[in-house]
This record gives structure tokens, sequence and C-alpha cells, in this order.
């Protein structure tokens, strides 16, 4: 089968042919019917040697979707045919933390090889993939593959930061997200869906505002010069309750605390290199609480799931064929996709 596997750090993942995996014990092999695409597939491949834990060579994609194909003798909790969307982050799958179904949290992920499928494990950008236990399946029947898919890391981590933050988002409250693309566009969805509060959104792109506007934000605004006053003055002036940031710049990350109101809740997602510096009284806001949510448990993607099949969640996507993932790639490097990236078989 062919697959795209990163086999030199720093340079294109390459098609290669391998052979198509045999399930043993626990283990699962799904058929892909969609794997989605992002920048932290682009932070693998940009990685120099050493950087990550990871043993070349393997395939990439950790957001999944597909059919269960077959199970080795020892697998239970799924059955052949059946639709799934992969739980991604693979732990040790003995602490405590995974046990419970944590394995984003996993107590020993400092010392494995791997973070997950298509991190350092094989993926999802292939005709199949092999899933060592049925415990990292959600059932997704009812939901196109497309869109099952960002789920499993987009919906799933948008999900887990929201939640973190939920009991600061009550009726008369404002959360503003950051950056509206594969994950942003998809909290805005989550916030209105399970909170009460007003939803603000920011970008560089008017495209992007677009796509908050679609995913229901009350008010969107180009980042500027003078984005925190306009987002201030659209929170009465004491600043936002929640600040959700999905890019991580030093830029967004100013822009964050200069709109969080006191006692605020800041969520950084994304890992775009910027710095929070805990300096002088003044600086950064008085009683702010910081999270940096990593994906999330396999329980929340199962409610992820099922806010989608409710139909208050959609992936807005942009579909290519495996046989164009290096277009897709280059697309998602120079910020031209629009939502989602998925790639599906030709």
């Amino acid at each position: 089968m062919r697959a795209l596997r990163l086999t030199v750090w720093g340079e294109p993942p390459a098609p290669v042919d391998v052979e198509r995996p045999v399930p043993h014990r626990a283990q699962v092999l799904v058929r892909v019917d969609a794997t989605g695409l992002c920048h932290s597939d682009l932070h693998v491949i940009d990685a120099a040697p050493g950087a990550l834990p990871y043993r070349l060579p393997f395939t990439l994609g950790h957001e999944v979707a597909g059919r269960v194909a077959a199970l080795g003798p020892d697998a239970d909790g799924v059955e052949v045919d059946e639709r799934v969307v992969l739980y991604g982050p693979w732990g040790c799958g003995s602490c405590g933390r995974c046990a419970a179904g944590w394995d984003n949290y996993c107590d020993r992920r400092d010392t494995l090889p791997w973070h997950g499928a298509g991190l350092g494990r094989d993926g999802g950008m292939a005709a199949y993939v092999l899933v060592p236990s049925a415990r990292h399946l959600v059932r997704a029947d009812g939901l196109a593959a497309e869109q099952a898919a960002p789920l499993s890391d987009a919906g799933l981590t948008s999900y887990h930061a929201v939640a973190g933050l939920r009991h600061a988002l009550g009726e008369g409250a404002t959360a503003v997200v950051v950056g509206i693309g594969g994950l942003g566009h998809l909290a805005v969805q989550i916030l209105r869906a399970t909170t009460a509060c007003r939803v603000l959104a920011v970008d560089v792109r008017d495209d992007a505002l677009a796509l908050a506007d679609r995913s229901g934000a009350d008010f969107g605004t180009l980042m500027g010069t003078d984005t925190a006053r306009v987002l201030r003055a659209r929170c009465g002036g004491a600043g936002a309750d929640a600040v959700l940031d999905f890019v991580g710049t030093a830029e967004t990350l100013d822009l964050a605390v200069g709109v969080l109101r006191p006692g605020g809740e800041l969520a950084v997602v994304g890992s775009g290199g910027g710095r929070l510096t805990v300096s002088k009284p003044g600086v950064l806001p008085p009683g702010f609480r910081l999270s940096l949510p990593f994906w999330g448990p396999r329980h929340q993607l199962a409610e992820v799931v099922a806010l989608a099949r409710a139909g208050a969640l959609h992936v807005e996507t942009e579909q290519f064929p495996m046989s164009a993932a290096a277009e897709a790639i280059d697309r998602l490097r120079r910020g031209r996709v629009r939502g989602r990236a998925v790639l599906v078989p030709d």
C-alpha cells in the first residue's frame, strides 16, 4: 500500500510503498477514509534531527477516520466495517492517566519514542493504519469521514480548551478566540454550543473573519495596533473573561494579556513561539490563570463526535486526494487553507 512517510528530518515526506499491516493481539486495522492535515504535521516535518524522540521512518497523519478492516485475536469493543475516528494521543497504556483515558497527559510521555498516531508511530496518511487497541477508537457512524477526521485533533483540542474555561463563561461573559483556522473556527462553534458567553474573533485575514461569522461569532476584527482597545470596548471596558489563543506568537500573546480582565482565563493552544514573562506588577493581568491544553481525554472525543452528530459542529474543509499531499502541505504552510485540509483516498 502507498503511505506518506517521513524519512529524513527537515525534508518533505515521501510517498513509499509499504506492506499492509496485519493486526495481532488486541490490535485493530482501520481502512483510512480521511486524514486531517494540521500545523503539528509541519512542526514534525520541519524538526531538526534530535529535536523529537521519534525514530524514522514513520507514516504521518494523526487525524484519522475510517472503517474497521480487521481485528487481532484479542481485540474487542468494535466490529469489522464499523465507522470510527482515531483517538490520536497514544500514551504508555499503563500509567494512571492512560488507564483513565487521559493518554494526552500520560505520566511517561517524556520517556516514550512516540506521542501517538503519525507522531512517532505510523499514522493515517496511508490506505490503512494499525491501531494498538480498540480503546483508541470512537464510533463515528452517521458522520462523513472528512467531517469525522478533524474532530480527533482540531475538534478535541478545541473542546478540551473550552472545557477548562467553561466555569468562567456563564451568561454575560465574553470569550475571545484568536486565530480562526482549523481549530479556531471549531472553538467558536463549541463555545456557542456549550456556553452562554459572547464570542469575539480575531484574525489577520478577512476570509478567516468570514469563517468566524459563519461559525457563530458575535463579532470579528482584524489584528491591528488598536485591537485590544476595540475588544475591550466590546467587553464593556473591563476586558474579556477568557481568551483562547490558537496562534501563540508574541503578538497574539500581547493581545491576549492586553484584553484579559483581572482574574480572567488564558488558554494558549497555538505553538507560534511567543513567550509570557512574569515580571513587575502591571505587565500581566492580576489573578489571571494560564492553561496549556494539549489534545484532550478520550471521553471528550466521544462528546465532540456527539456534538457533530447533533449538528452543532461543522468542519469547514478543503479536500485533497492523497496523491496531492505535497500541494496540501504547501498550501497549509503558506496560510492558504480555509478551515481544515483533509486528505482523502484517490
